[in-house]
């Protein structure tokens, strides 16, 4: 007897991002593209709501960071699509976007996220291994006999 299964799948959210705007931040290997539209103050990633995707707090700190800045906490909705990378990364690349496209917003965030260095590319990535090494710096433990 074959009873039919019920999902248990969340329904797609529809997010209407119609006069957002648009910016790709980059951390380590991780790829954000943010959307920015006046609303009240929800972050989605991914889908989710970014506590949700996030469960670190510091994560969480981090991505409303540009929003305390310019003391705007609850005046942006933000849509953002993360791929690559872990999440320190992902977060990372999230506070690039999201500061470049508060600066297509309004033009007088530029100095005060500037200076607070969110809308510079952190080019910080892990460097490479190398031959003859155990990573990238580390050698093999030395036996002199």
């Amino acid at each position: 007897m074959n009873t039919p299964q019920t999902s248990t799948k969340k329904p797609k959210l529809k997010l209407d991002f119609k006069d957002s705007k648009y910016a790709t931040g980059r951390r380590k290997t991780s790829i954000a593209k943010v959307w920015v539209k006046k609303g009240s103050g929800k972050i989605y990633v991914n889908g989710k709501l970014f506590n949700e995707y996030f469960s670190s707090e510091f994560h969480h700190l981090q991505i409303t960071r540009p929003f305390e800045i310019i003391n705007q906490a609850t005046d942006y909705d933000v849509r953002c699509n993360v791929s690559g990378g872990g999440p320190t990364g992902q977060a990372g690349a999230m506070v690039h976007g999201i500061s470049k496209a508060l600066v297509m917003f309004d033009e007088s965030l530029k100095s005060t996220l500037k200076t607070e260095k969110l809308t510079t590319r952190d080019s910080r990535a892990v460097e490479r291994k190398k031959p003859g090494r155990r990573k990238a710096r580390r050698s093999f433990q030395f036996s002199k006999r």
